[in-house]
């Protein structure tokens, strides 16, 4: 990438960042920049991939990289360099001088064309006598080697792709959350009606003055993160709204911080966004309990002595039966049911 900088030669280090108490070192996930390409002022340098999340290294200064110090793979701690950069400022560009003209020379006069014959039109062919016999009968030779149908060839293949840092946390966290918890799953279904019903009535007015939409994030472009909400129980649908949506526009834009994730006890899971009818979800340690939910799926249900179609939803509370009884799952999770498919519960705190 060319650059008009003007440049004063004074170099400057960029280094890792801090990236939290509990994140000593990282790999060096990638490196975005080369020799000779210029740089500005918070421009992403690189990116580290940390046991969490994913942390750019950014420039201080405007210039021009003059080394690149590390490369991708290597694991790297808070304060290694990554690059130096030629401190610089751009200037403005010169203005382009005058532009040359010459004068094309005479062309030499075209050579003669040559001359063009025109052959007379072929004499229009007559009827064909066809015998239907013999072309109804195949040859010999086609029954004796038929033709074998073309092979397509497949593009593509496979190959092996070292698991990031992150994905290998991800990994040995599950395991041990299966080997170390006493995971047991209950299940209920939900009518959604009643809820998707009030919503729908709602929304717009709930967003012309909250400034938010009532939904949930699904997921994030970066990979499997789970931002933490604080204070849930003190707040209101509007507040937890607008929470919601600034975890998720840091989580999708990479911005989101170690301290964002930390402190969880207990995960909300949405599989019905890709379809997931049900599932049993695993605990993220050190929490004690995670709820999936699933996809709303039209259903024949009894409602009185008629059988209606309904919008129903399956929910999973997977719990650690260590610390949490059944008796008190089954109790929260039929809470949760009865106030989805009656709201107005909500509201009379029953």
């Amino acid at each position: 990438m060319s650059s008009n900088l003007l440049l004063s030669g004074a170099p400057n280090e960029i280094v890792v960042p801090f990236m939290g108490d509990s994140v000593p070192d990282g790999n060096l996930a990638s490196v975005l920049k080369n020799v000779g390409d210029s740089v500005v002022v918070d421009e992403i340098v690189a990116q580290i991939e940390t046991d969490k999340v994913t942390i750019d290294v950014r420039s201080s200064v405007a210039g021009r990289i003059e080394q690149i110090l590390a490369r991708q793979g290597d694991t790297v701690t808070p304060g290694t360099k990554v690059a130096i950069v030629a401190i610089g400022e751009p200037r403005a560009a010169s203005p382009p001088g005058p532009t040359a003209f010459t004068t094309p020379s005479p062309r030499a006069p075209a050579a003669a064309s040559p001359a063009v014959t025109v052959a007379p039109p072929p004499p229009k062919p007559g009827p064909v006598k066809v015998d239907a016999a013999a072309a109804a009968s195949p040859k010999a030779d086609d029954l004796s080697s038929p033709k074998r149908a073309a092979i397509p060839q497949l593009q593509g293949g496979e190959r092996r792709v070292p698991m990031t840092r992150l994905r290998k946390r991800v990994a040995t966290r599950l395991k041990d959350s299966q080997n170390t918890f006493a995971l047991l799953t209950t299940f209920n279904e939900l009518d959604m009606g009643n809820l998707m019903e009030l919503r729908s009535q709602h929304k717009d007015t709930f967003l012309e003055k909250h400034g938010v939409k009532l939904g949930f994030m699904s997921g994030f472009v970066k990979g499997l993160v789970v931002p933490v909400l604080r204070g849930v129980d003190g707040m209101n649908f509007a507040q937890i709204e607008k929470m919601i949506n600034m975890l998720g526009k840091k989580a999708n834009d990479g911005s989101i911080t170690i301290d964002d994730m930390a402190g969880g006890t207990f995960t909300i899971s949405n599989g019905g966004v890709y379809g997931s009818l049900i599932s049993t979800p695993i605990i993220n340690p050190p929490q004690s309990a995670i709820l999936g939910m699933h996809s709303i799926v039209k259903r024949p249900m009894v409602v009185g002595k008629d059988i209606i179609a309904r919008p129903m939803m399956y929910v999973a509370l997977t719990y650690d039966h260590r610390l949490i009884d059944g008796r008190e799952a089954v109790l929260f999770l039929r809470a949760v049911k009865d106030n989805v498919e009656d709201p107005r519960r909500l509201l009379l705190d029953i």
